[in-house]
């Protein structure tokens, strides 16, 4: 209980809230890094999700491919890639690391929001001489989007959680706090910095869940 006391009372010493240590500073660097992660990731796996589950051919595959790489932790793939000429780009292996992180979530959601579309509604479509483009933007996607966005939502969650290994290249974010803590042999401000995190995620996670709320039902997939 000492610990967690102490935590909240590094928390409550403004001076750790301000500069270019602080918190606020270190919470935007987190929040710029998991956005540009996130969008890298959405732009990478979306659209091979939407195709493959159009298409109905080599999505298996790909998602089979990808998740092998949640086999592999990420602080591993970054140790790696710092080791290769890509380590001289800042926080370019982080970036990668991460992009690698989210994509499986991403993929696999999409993909099997795709292929779980009524078939009767893409048959009528067809029938209607839609075609292949129009089927997969006006119909197929737009009712695939709850599980896309689910993918989305969990991507977010698992990058804002991920995103501090980004202090162990030598980046910013709330990582920076807890391996300072560390250094400086300090529990609580280790403490207060996995708190922050922690924190973080569940906002993240909550604003996808009133955004859920307040969508349109056909955007909830309830009718």
């Amino acid at each position: 209980m000492k610990t967690i006391a102490d935590a909240w009372d590094w928390l409550a010493d403004a001076s750790h809230w301000a500069g270019d240590d602080g918190i606020w500073h270190r919470l935007a660097q987190h929040l710029v890094l998991t956005v540009v992660c996130l969008v890298v990731s959405c732009l990478i796996a979306l659209p091979i999700a939407l195709v493959l589950g159009h298409l109905g051919k080599g999505g298996a595959l790909a998602v089979n491919i990808s998740n092998v790489g949640r086999a592999v932790p990420t602080f591993a793939v970054l140790v790696l890639l710092l080791l290769t000429p890509l380590g001289q780009y800042g926080e370019g292996p982080t970036v990668v690391a991460l992009v690698l992180f989210a994509v499986p979530p991403l993929l696999t959601n999409a993909y099997v929001g795709m292929r779980g579309v009524d078939r009767g509604v893409v048959q009528a479509a067809r029938g209607m001489g839609m075609t292949g483009k129009q089927m997969l933007l006006r119909v197929e996607a737009p009712l695939a989007l709850p599980m896309i966005m689910n993918g989305v939502r969990i991507a977010a969650v698992q990058l804002v959680a991920t995103a501090t290994i980004a202090a162990l290249a030598g980046g910013g974010g709330l990582g920076r706090i807890i391996t300072a803590g560390f250094n400086l042999a300090s529990t609580p401000q280790v403490v207060a910095g996995a708190f922050l995190v922690a924190v973080f995620a569940l906002l993240v996670e909550g604003l996808f869940e009133i955004a859920e709320r307040f969508a349109p039902s056909w955007a909830r997939g309830s009718g």
